[in-house]
């Protein structure tokens, strides 16, 4: 390790302030003159003239002292010229002291070297120099391991250095490193002055890196007991620890906490509160903190379309991401990761070709990894293009179970079921054991393409033979696949000896096989335990609507309506889009809200005609839902 840094060696200059000639007109410096000389040119990282001095120093016979050597490490260490610091050390053997060590050994951690750091503390070891409470601090940070680490907060039982606010913050901090937090704590709680703010933020980060997020607030709370007045850094830790909790209220109290102080006009604050907002899943609070914001960074933008994302505003998250691009910011990795799933809801082929493309001329698709690989192949995938899944896929060095779930999902679900199971065998023999979402997808291959058989002895095999025991959203396809091929009185019985209490799912879409297939007897015992078990979802009354409706059975519809207005059940609007040149076009049932409107329904007008014109009847039952 010492190797590595090579001495450098020290060429002796006579500059003519120092000259013998000149010294009559300069008086000539002492050795404190030139100490303070070096302190100066550390402070400032004056190295040029700090080298000069060096020189002086040689030639007077100046380095013999410690403090000499101490002043030159210090001044080479501080202007990160390591190599002479490490140079001025060795050739100093004669003075070496505890104070020489600490100089060398504090310029090599805080020059971000703290494997040498360390072997300068294992050699002032050897050779029987003892730490001392200046020295233990640096090196405590320039501990690579947990082992090495107890070992330091050992040795200051024994040499009695007691616990003060240096070895103590920098104990703490090493430990949080390492995520050992009940160390830190119990050195935070031994430590007999805690005034210093950065303590109190970095256990509260702590505890929010390992995601204890009650113990963070805990924190939190006897801090501002103690009266220390919370600064930013103390904010974006607790906003994070509240963000991971979902705690709102008290996030809005923080909020309010930092327009009071002050804080709100700090860029990392205002992040925070989008990502607080975002995970408490209050998208309208989260846009108007980054509305408002005069000034944003990378960080602010992607926060915002990801809260976008992640509160299910697909059509908003493009749209911030196509303002991103007319603000002057150039999307990262993160960006693309969080606009890649909308692209995928909204089936939007086209903007997801854009951001594929983007992420190829930009590098990004070299940057990202196996994750990022499977979002732009799961985009294509629910947008129907498997053909572009299919190259993605197969481009793909590393495959995990994640990325042939994709490509069997998308293959089922478009009715592709032979290349759905060729692939699920495919992931088998490649070593990769299947799970349940991995089931799911050749399940719903089965059901789509109709190979029943398969179907079951996929259900069957699915213990025994891999380990995964069925889940209720198996049941539920293979139920759909049995519906779907007529075989209702089997699909019943499958539901009556599940070794799972079947949910409002099962049974719609028993529901709606038996509606297909006209079983009136099945019908209404599947109404039944629609309502039995989903008496707050709207979905099960439409169904049970229509049903009834095209019986001519209108009092029991009357009935349905009359309980969804009793037990407040309302139904979410139907909601459609298409993706066309110039963008996204959402529209909500009777929406009035689209900036062409007055054509859009005076085109639907002219389609109802024309379809009541060919003999085509108005549901008027779906269409009061």
């Amino acid at each position: 390790m010492l190797s590595s840094l090579k001495p450098r060696k020290i060429r002796i200059y006579f500059p003519r302030k120092f000259s013998s000639s000149s010294s009559k007109l300069t008086p000539l410096l002492n050795l404190k003159s030139c100490t303070a000389l070096l302190q100066s040119y550390a402070r400032n990282q004056e190295i040029s003239p700090g080298r000069k001095l060096h020189s002086f120093m040689i030639v007077t016979g100046y380095l013999s002292s410690p403090v000499s050597a101490t002043s030159l490490i210090n001044m080479y260490s501080k202007c990160n010229s390591v190599a002479d610091a490490v140079s001025v050390f060795n050739s100093s053997t004669d003075v070496h002291n505890v104070f020489v060590y600490n100089s060398i050994i504090a310029g090599l951690t805080a020059n971000d070297l703290p494997a040498q750091a360390f072997e300068f503390y294992c050699r002032m070891r050897s050779f029987g120099v003892a730490p001392d409470k200046f020295t233990l601090p640096c090196v405590i940070k320039a501990c690579s391991n947990v082992a090495d680490l107890k070992n330091i907060h050992g040795l200051l039982f024994k040499l009695e250095l007691g616990l003060d606010l240096f070895i103590g913050s920098a104990l703490i901090h090493s430990y949080l490193k390492f995520e050992l937090m009940n160390e830190a704590l119990q050195v935070f709680e031994k430590l007999p002055i805690r005034d210093d703010i950065v303590l109190w933020n970095a256990m509260i980060n702590g505890y929010v890196q390992i995601g204890d997020f009650d113990k963070a607030l805990l924190i939190y709370k006897r801090m501002a007991e103690t009266g220390l007045v919370p600064n930013r850094f103390t904010i974006t830790g607790v906003l994070s620890a509240l963000a991971l909790a979902g705690e709102l209220y008290n996030g809005k109290s923080v909020h309010a906490f930092t327009i009071k102080t002050g804080f709100e006009s700090g860029l990392a604050v205002l992040n925070a509160l989008i990502d607080m907002y975002g995970k408490c899943r209050q998208l309208s609070d989260a846009s108007t903190v980054f509305e408002n914001m005069i000034a944003k960074d990378m960080y602010s933008w992607n926060s915002i379309i990801s809260v976008h994302e992640q509160c299910g505003d697909h059509d908003g998250t493009l749209r911030l991401l196509k303002g991103m691009f007319i603000s002057g910011f150039q999307p990262d990795i993160v960006t693309v990761t969080a606009a890649l799933p909308a692209c995928s809801h909204l089936a939007a082929l086209m903007h997801g070709r854009e951001v594929h493309g983007y992420m190829i001329t930009s590098g990004l698709d070299k940057v990202g990894n196996t994750y990022t690989v499977n979002a732009i192949m799961d985009m294509y995938a629910k947008c129907g293009s498997m053909r572009d899944a299919r190259l993605v896929f197969d481009r793909m060095r590393n495959k995990d179970v994640a990325s042939w779930n994709i490509m069997v999902m998308g293959y089922g679900l478009h009715g592709h079921g032979n290349e759905a199971l060729e692939l699920f065998s495919r992931m088998c023999e490649s070593g990769l054991k299947p799970d349940e979402i991995s089931f799911v997808g050749a399940l719903v291959a089965c059901s789509h393409a109709g190979f029943v058989i398969k179907g079951k002895e996929l259900l069957e095999e699915m213990e025994p033979k891999y380990g995964v025991a069925p889940a209720i959203e198996h049941y539920a396809c293979v139920i759909d696949m049995l519906g779907r091929a007529g075989q209702l009185v089997e699909a019943f019985e499958l539901i009556s000896n599940m070794s799972i209490e079947p949910n409002q799912v099962v049974w719609r879409a028993f529901l709606s096989s038996c509606r297909i297939h006209g079983n009136a007897d099945l019908t209404e015992v599947a109404a039944r335990r629609v309502l039995e078990v989903g008496s707050d979802h709207c979905g099960n009354y439409v169904l049970m609507s229509n049903i009834y409706g095209a019986a001519g059975r209108y009092e029991e519809v009357a009935e349905l309506r009359h309980t969804m207005r009793q037990q407040d059940v309302k139904k979410s609007p139907g909601c459609s889009w298409i993706e066309l040149s110039d963008g996204m076009h959402v529209f909500l049932n009777a929406d009035r809200g689209h900036p062409e409107e007055n054509g859009v329904y005076d085109w639907l007008d002219s389609l109802t005609a024309c379809l009541r014109g060919r003999g085509h009847v108005v549901d008027v039952l779906e269409s009061c839902f």
